[in-house]
Order: structure tokens, then C-alpha cells, then sequence
């Protein structure tokens, strides 16, 4: 029993953090329907300014309270800014291109906060006063932990309180029902926002410098603070302060029992939960059907003019005879910028046409890559065989869980993907006797007639040309124009016999396929596999690329992915700050070209060309 009564105050504990992160999140979604990556970036710098505070100031509890509430201050004004800076310019572009602005943010912070502290961990001395526990029985038990429990239901009720009993919060609540109708009554939605944004990130800075005393500041705290945070609000519902209490309760408490009872699983938990709870019910325990943005998913544009189409014909004859000018390592490169085409094309076909966002395309990515490794390990497999196997192994996959996934849309859809995405990952990282975990499967050699630079490089050509272009012929099919109609209107599309749900789910089977096949592709470049193939950083890589490309129009994917892997390899190799320069690039190209680089492109065609 004391066992137990510990487990349930280290749950309770747990709840109460992922609380303290989570109800910023919700504030800030709720109000200004911004996909607020940067989040994490917020409690990130809660712990480091916290840290630097906390050594500072005397180590006593009355010294602690004082640097937290300086933290919370800290980054209140560090929201304020960067709301009226940055997210103040993006509130009407669609909801994905506010996740790409905020992404560069989380880059840009990470290089930050190394320049002024350092890349090692910065742990908190602990006096005495922070040592102290209490007996349940024979177990012990932190009394700093005590205290954060204690503080979960005085923040929410403080929060409850400002939102329902002052006029402050009346105002947020109807911008959270009804943007346009709070502005035509002549409230300055700009303060209102900015307000809510520094509230948000405030929270986030004191959940940053309470999680001290147990943890270290470290550069790796944004993306898994970020992830569980968004695990929360999504269970509980976005917008809905009480859905994300109780869904941290839940998850609070899973984790805690979990590591009792199916230790082994405790890294998959709680995105079985999440998935769980999504497929029955869609919109989050207490959340209701959310509008988006102002922005929109923007329809496909016409087929590009026949210039263009000239200068992409002369593309691929450079890349044809690129072998014969370039270098093995620059081939190398090339390999890999071909097999970021198709991983990009591949999410572009079920995100743009098909307007079905994902945070976890890297799983299919991954599914392939393992398949390939199976087949050269297990099997003795040739490589055609290999090859052929991974888009069929991820497309499998895909089919089983999208019929779960065709039934979401909006953000829901997209952390449903993550859900299955992360739970790939965990099964890969932590069933070692099979995947070799950390570890990884290593040996995935291509075949003799291509294993020099140049035979994989034509064969990686050949191979995205190929997918790529079936995937293009797709979309101009009467399957394509269904797949757009559903995503325009499903009542619509339906009402005329289209069978939007199916339609949805061969387009998503199709991309976890091609997906599948640029994992497998990848698989015999590298000679290896990792479960880092699968990670929730590779998911956003393939965001980024197609973002940054453009979703409106075919190419977008394929520059997309020159763009950022080209930018990446150039400042890797020339600055130690490469985060900065690439998080402030991809700012700018959000600002500057909100339609993407081939979106750009098309627009200047367009304006110049004779009339």
C-alpha cells in the first residue's frame, strides 16, 4: 500500500508539470488558434533564466519564490515580444505556416540558449530545505513535490477564476468563440492577444523553473516539453482549460502506474492513450469542433507554364549528368537531397491535395527503412526485393491506421499521426532483440552494381523521378480532382457520390507508401537504420520541406527539399550557429513568401510574363 500511495503523489506530481506547461498552451491556442511550436522554446528558457536566478539569489524558499516569480515575469515580456514581433504578422496565414514561423523560433532559441550557457546540462544545487522528504509508511517522498501538487489546483483555479469572473477573461472567451465579432464591438484584438500570449508564456516559464529542483536545464528540454504538452491539450481538448486538467491527471497518473506495472511500455503509453482517446473521441475529452484559421489550406494552382516546365526538363538533365562533374561526397549529398524529394512529395500528396496534415510522416518513412533492413537481415534478400518491400510494409501499416485517421481533421489528424508515429519509435527503440534498439541494424548494403556513388545516385534519381512523377499523375486523375473535392468540401463531395472517407484513405496509403520506399531508399544509402528515422525531428523535417516549397503547387515539395536540405548542409559545415541562421531564414522566408518558394516563383512568373 505505501508503494502504491507513492505512486499515486508521483502522479499526481507528474500531473501537476504537465499542467503548469500545458495550460499555457491551451490559453494561447484558445484565444489566438496559433500551433505554437515555440512553446517549448518558452520553458526552455524558464529553466535557464531560472537557473541563473536561483544560483543567484540565497538558497532558502523564500529565495526559490522570489526567482520563480522574476522567471515568470522574464518570459512574460519574452512573449509579449515575440507575439508582437513575429506571431502578430502570421495570425491569418494557414495554421501549418504558424507551426513553420515557430519552428524557426525553436531553432533559434536552441542556439541561444547554448551561446549564453553552454551545451552542458546546468542542474540547481539542492540545500537541505529542497532534500527534505516525508514518510508514507516505509517510502519516501519529496516535499518539493508536495508543493507542486499543491500548486496544480491553485493555478487552475486562479486561472478559473480570471476567466470567468473578470471582464479580462469575459473578452478572451468570446475572442475564443467568435474572433470577428470581439473586433467589430471594438476590442484591440492586438492587446487582447498579447495579453494571452505573455500569460501563456509565462506559465510555461514557471513550469521551466519548478522542474529544477528534479531535472537539469538542457537543450534538449523544448521538443519533449513541447510534445507532451501538446499530448495534453489534445487529449483534453483544445481551447478547454478544464480538458487539459483531467488530461493531465490521466496521463499523470498512467505514467506513474505504468512504470509499476509495464515498465517496458512506458515510452508508447501515452500516445496509445492520446490515440485512444481521439478515435473515440475526435475532439479531446471536454473539447468541441474547433474553426481554423484565417488562412485556410489554398487550392492547387494550374499546371505550371510551359517555361517552366522547360527549366525542370533542364534540371533533370544536370542531375542525369551530374555524376560525370561531381565528387563522391557532393554525390553523396545529392543522393540524400533526392531521397528528402520524395519523403516531401510523399507528405505533400496527402497534406496539400489532400488536405490531411501530419506531425508523424517519418513513421512510414521509418516503417520502410526497417522493412528494407528485415529483408537484407532476416531474409538475405536482394536489394530489388528489399526496395519493394518497404513501400509495401509502410503502405500496409498505413491503410490500418488511416481508416482511424480519415475520420479526424485539423491538428487532431495531426497529433493522431504523431500518436502513431511515436509509438513506432518506442517499439523500434525499445525491442532490441528484433530492431537492435539504440543500436540500430547496421550491414543494409546495396547491391555490387550499385554500391559506388555513382550507381546509387542514379538508381536514388531514378527511383524519385519515378515516385515522384506517379504521384504528380495522380492528381491530374479523376482520383486527384476527388481527393481536392473531399478536401474542399466533404458534405459537398459526398452529396454528389464522391466517397470522401475512402478516397482520403488510398491517398494516405499511397503516401505512407512513397514514404515508405524513400525510407528504403535511405536504408541501403546509409547501410544502416536507427530509430531516429522515425523521430518526431524527422517528421518536422518533412514539414519544413514542404512548407517551406509550397503547398499549393506541385514543385513546392521538390524545392522545399533542395531549399532546407541545401540551407542545413551550408550552414552546418559553416557556422557553429547554424540553428540561428536557419531558424531566422525560415522566419524570413515565412514573412516574405507565405505561399512557399515555388508559390513565389509562380506568382513573379505570372506578374512578368506578357499579357
Amino acid at each position: 500500500m505505501d508503494a502504491l500511495a507513492v505512486s499515486l503523489l508521483t502522479g499526481l506530481a507528474d500531473a501537476a508539470s504537465l499542467f503548469l506547461v500545458a495550460s499555457g498552451l491551451t490559453v494561447i491556442f484558445g484565444v489566438t488558434r496559433v500551433v505554437n511550436f515555440a512553446h517549448g522554446s518558452l520553458y526552455l528558457l524558464g529553466a535557464y533564466i531560472g537557473w541563473s536566478l536561483l544560483t543567484r539569489l540565497p538558497h532558502s524558499p523564500l529565495g526559490f519564490l522570489l526567482g520563480a516569480l522574476a522567471t515568470i515575469i522574464a518570459l512574460a515580456v519574452i512573449g509579449m515580444a515575440l507575439e508582437m514581433a513575429l506571431l502578430r504578422r502570421v495570425y491569418r496565414v494557414p495554421e501549418l505556416f504558424q507551426l513553420l514561423a515557430t519552428f524557426g523560433v525553436v531553432l533559434m532559441v536552441q542556439d541561444i540558449a547554448q551561446y549564453f550557457w553552454g551545451a552542458e546540462d546546468l542542474t540547481l544545487p539542492r540545500p537541505p530545505w529542497l532534500r527534505a522528504f516525508v514518510l508514507i509508511g516505509n517510502q519516501r517522498f519529496p516535499r518539493f513535490d508536495l508543493v507542486i501538487i499543491i500548486l496544480f489546483p491553485l493555478v487552475f483555479g486562479v486561472l478559473w477564476l480570471l476567466f470567468r469572473r473578470t471582464r479580462w477573461g469575459r473578452l478572451v472567451r468570446a475572442a475564443t468563440e467568435d474572433r470577428e465579432m470581439v473586433a467589430a464591438l471594438g476590442v484591440d484584438q492586438r492587446r487582447l492577444f498579447t495579453s494571452v500570449f505573455a500569460l501563456g508564456a509565462g506559465l510555461a516559464g514557471l513550469g521551466g523553473v519548478l522542474a529544477l529542483p528534479d531535472a537539469s536545464a538542457n537543450l534538449q528540454m523544448d521538443l519533449s516539453s513541447v510534445t507532451d504538452a501538446f499530448v495534453v491539450v489534445v487529449v483534453g481538448g483544445l481551447g478547454s482549460l478544464p480538458g487539459a486538467a483531467l488530461a493531465s491527471l490521466l496521463i499523470g497518473l498512467l505514467q506513474s502506474f505504468g512504470i509499476m506495472l509495464i515498465p517496458r511500455a512506458t515510452l508508447a503509453l501515452v500516445f496509445v492513450v492520446m490515440a485512444v482517446v481521439l478515435i473515440l473521441r475526435p475532439n479531446g475529452l471536454l473539447g468541441r469542433p474547433i474553426s481554423g484559421s484565417g488562412g485556410g489550406t489554398p487550392a492547387l494552382v494550374r499546371p505550371a507554364p510551359m517555361a517552366l516546365r522547360a527549366a525542370g526538363g533542364a534540371a533533370l538533365c544536370a542531375a542525369l549528368l551530374a555524376p560525370f562533374y561531381l565528387g563522391d561526397y557532393a554525390l553523396a549529398i545529392a543522393t540524400e537531397m533526392l531521397i528528402a524529394m520524395l519523403f516531401a512529395a510523399s507528405l505533400h500528396f496527402m497534406m496539400g491535395p489532400g488536405g490531411m496534415a501530419s506531425f508523424g510522416h517519418a513513421a512510414w518513412f521509418g516503417i520502410g527503412a526497417y522493412a528494407s533492413a528485415f529483408a537484407a537481415h532476416l531474409l538475405a534478400a536482394p536489394m530489388p526485393l528489399g526496395l519493394a518491400l518497404a513501400p509495401l510494409a509502410a503502405g500496409v501499416l498505413a491503410v490500418a491506421f488511416g481508416a482511424f485517421v480519415v475520420r479526424l481533421s485539423g491538428v487532431y489528424l495531426a497529433m493522431l499521426t504523431l500518436a502513431f508515429a511515436e509509438i513506432a519509435w518506442a517499439i523500434a527503440f525499445q525491442w532490441v532483440d528484433l530492431t537492435g534498439g539504440d543500436n540500430g541494424i547496421l550491414g543494409v548494403w546495396p547491391a555490387p552494381w550499385a554500391a559506388g556513388p555513382r550507381g546509387f545516385y542514379w538508381l536514388a534519381l531514378g527511383v524519385t523521378v519515378g515516385g515522384t512523377l506517379a504521384l504528380r499523375h495522380l492528381l491530374a486523375t479523376p482520383f486527384g480532382y476527388s481527393l481536392r473535392g473531399a478536401r474542399d468540401s466533404r458534405l459537398r463531395a459526398e452529396a454528389i457520390g464522391i466517397p470522401a472517407a475512402r478516397i482520403q484513405l488510398a491517398a494516405f496509403t499511397l503516401a505512407g507508401a512513397a514514404a515508405g520506399l524513400a525510407g528504403g531508399l535511405y536504408a541501403y544509402a546509409k547501410g544502416s537504420v536507427f530509430p531516429t528515422y522515425i523521430s518526431l525531428g524527422h517528421s518536422v523535417d518533412a514539414l519544413l520541406m514542404v512548407l517551406l516549397g509550397g503547398v499549393a503547387t506541385m514543385s513546392g515539395p521538390i524545392l522545399g527539399a533542395l531549399a532546407y536540405t541545401g540551407l542545413y548542409d551550408l550552414l552546418l559545415a559553416a557556422t557553429s550557429l547554424w540553428r540561428l541562421v536557419l531558424g531566422a531564414a525560415i522566419i524570413v522566408l515565412v514573412l516574405a513568401f507565405p505561399e512557399g518558394i515555388a508559390g513565389a516563383i509562380l506568382r513573379l512568373w505570372t506578374r512578368l510574363r506578357p499579357a
